[in-house]
C-alpha cells in the first residue's frame, strides 16, 4: 500500500476515524498532523465502541505505529487518560505511540481561557469545544507556549518553567476576566508526574520518520476537523485554529510533498456542522431533526447536537480542488435509506446571482441560499451491501451524480458504523 492522506471534506465529523481504522491495518505508520482533543473519532468493532480524541485509530491494529505530530496541541492529562483506557481494554499502546517533541503542550489555563472567552462573546461566540485549542495555538504562534519536548527537562527546571507560565496566565484570568487564579504549584507538580508517564514516548519526528521519507515504510496521514474549518481556507472566523487541509499534513509532520501519495477526502452523504457559523444547506425544524436522529448526529467530544443539511456540492468541489483530492469516500449512505426524496445543493443564490464557485469572503457566505436538485430516495436498506451492484439503483444514481460533479473518483462508500460495512472500488461508481 502506498502512502495516503485522509482529509475531512466538510465541517468535520465525516467519519474519518472509521476510514483511518479501515485503511491503517496495512501501513507502518498512522500520523496525526493537527488539532487536539477537540477531535472525536468513533470506531465500532463488532459490539465494541472506541472514542478517540488524540490517538489515531490506527492504534487499534497490532503492529501499527502512531505519531502525534508537531502540528498538534496536546493535553497531557487527556492523553494519559486515553492511553490508560485503551490499555484497560487490552490494547498495547506505549510501545507503539510516539509524540513529536515539537508539538505544543496544552495546559489547564488554555481550557479556562477558552471557556471564559466564549462566555464573554455570548451570541457572537464561535462555538468552540472548550478544550483550549485556540488559546494553545495562540501561545504557539506568539512563541510563548510549552512544547512536548519540554517534558524531557530535569524535574526542577520543568516545574519552575510551568509555574512561570501558569502565573502569567493567572494575571490574564484575574485582570481581564476577573476570574479565580489556578493553583500554580499544584498543576506544575501534576505536570511533573505526567512527564514521567509521557516522556518515554516523546521523539524527534525527523529521526523516527526517516524510513517514510526514504520510502522504506508506509504512512497514513490523519487529519482532524474538516476543510471548511481550516483556519485559512474555511468559513472564517467560525473555524478551528489549525490547517486541516493538505498543507497541514506537511507542516504537521515535517515530511515532504513527494511522500503524500493518494489524497482521499471524506464526505458524508449529507452535511453536518457543529458550532456556530454559516451553513447554506442546513435543514431546520422537523426535517433537520429527523436527519440528526437517523444519523445519530451528536458530537463524540462534546455530545452537542450537530446541525444537519443536504449535501453541498459548492463547498465540496472547493474542498476537492484546494486539497488536490485524488479520490473521495462517501460515509453514512445508509442514513438516507428511509428518505423518500434527497436533495443536493448544486449552486448558491447570492444577491440575485446564481454561483457555483465557493465564495471565500466571510461576509458573503451567510447571504448564500442553496439551489437544490432533487433525487428519488431508494427506501431500501444498504447496510448489508458490500459491492456496488448490491446497492439499490437509486442509490447508485445518487453516487454517480456526486462522482461526476466532484470531478474525482468515489473510491469507497460506508454503509454502517462497523469497520466491515464498506464498499471499496478502484474505478469509481460510474458505470
Amino acid at each position: 500500500m502506498e502512502n495516503r492522506v485522509i482529509i475531512g471534506g466538510q465541517w468535520g465529523d465525516e467519519g474519518k476515524g472509521k476510514i483511518v481504522d479501515a485503511l491503517s491495518r496495512d501501513v507502518d505508520w498512522v500520523l496525526r498532523y493537527q488539532g487536539g482533543a477537540n477531535a472525536g473519532h468513533t470506531i465500532h468493532i463488532g459490539q465494541e465502541k472506541h472514542v478517540l480524541h488524540l490517538i489515531p485509530s490506527g492504534i487499534l491494529h497490532e503492529g501499527v505505529r502512531c505519531l502525534l505530530g508537531g502540528g498538534m496541541v496536546i493535553d497531557p492529562w487527556s492523553l494519559r487518560d486515553e492511553i490508560l483506557a485503551l490499555e484497560q481494554r487490552g490494547h498495547e499502546v506505549r510501545d507503539r505511540l510516539h509524540i513529536s517533541a515539537t508539538a505544543t503542550l496544552l495546559m489547564p489555563y488554555h481550557k479556562r481561557l477558552d471557556e471564559l472567552r466564549e462566555t464573554r462573546l455570548k451570541r457572537k461566540s464561535i462555538g468552540t469545544t472548550g478544550r483550549g485549542i485556540g488559546p494553545a495555538y495562540l501561545d504557539k504562534i506568539q512563541r510563548t507556549g510549552l512544547r512536548m519536548g519540554d517534558l524531557l527537562m530535569p524535574t526542577e527546571n520543568l516545574e519552575r518553567k510551568a509555574i512561570e507560565k501558569i502565573l502569567s496566565a493567572n494575571e490574564i484570568l484575574s485582570e481581564f476576566y476577573d476570574a479565580e487564579p489556578l493553583p500554580a504549584r499544584v498543576l506544575a507538580e501534576e505536570l511533573v508526574v505526567l512527564a514521567q508517564f509521557v516522556a518515554p514516548m516523546v521523539v524527534n519526528p525527523y529521526d523516527v520518520l526517516r524510513p517514510v521519507r526514504e520510502g522504506t515504510e508506509t504512512a497514513l496521514f490523519e487529519g482532524a476537523q474538516g476543510t471548511m474549518l481550516d483556519i485559512d481556507h474555511g468559513t472564517f472566523p467560525f473555524v478551528t485554529s489549525s490547517n486541516s487541509t493538505i498543507g497541514g499534513a506537511l507542516t504537521g509532520t515535517g515530511l515532504p510533498p513527494r511522500v503524500l501519495g493518494d489524497i482521499n477526502g471524506i464526505f458524508k452523504a449529507y452535511c453536518t456542522r457543529v458550532g456556530n457559523g454559516p451553513f447554506p444547506s442546513e435543514l431546520l425544524g422537523e426535517k433537520g431533526d429527523a436527519l440528526r436522529d437517523a444519523g445519530g448526529e451528536y458530537g463524540a467530544t462534546t455530545g452537542r447536537a450537530r446541525r444537519c443539511g443536504w449535501f453541498d456540492l459548492v463547498s465540496a468541489r472547493y474542498a476537492v480542488d484546494i486539497n488536490g483530492m485524488t479520490g473521495v469516500i462517501i460515509t453514512k449512505l445508509d442514513v438516507l435509506d428511509d428518505m423518500a426524496a434527497i436533495q443536493v445543493a448544486t449552486a448558491y443564490e447570492l444577491d440575485e446571482d446564481e454561483i457555483t464557485t465557493y465564495p471565500v469572503l466571510s461576509e458573503a457566505l451567510p447571504r448564500c441560499r442553496p439551489v437544490y436538485r432533487e433525487f428519488a430516495g431508494w427506501e431500501k436498506p444498504t447496510v448489508d451491501c458490500r459491492r456496488l451492484i448490491d446497492l439499490p439503483a437509486a442509490a447508485r444514481k445518487y453516487l454517480e451524480f456526486l462522482e461526476r460533479e466532484l470531478g474525482t473518483l468515489i473510491v469507497g462508500v460506508s454503509v454502517g458504523r462497523d469497520r466491515e460495512q464498506m464498499i471499496w472500488t478502484e474505478t469509481g461508481v460510474t458505470t
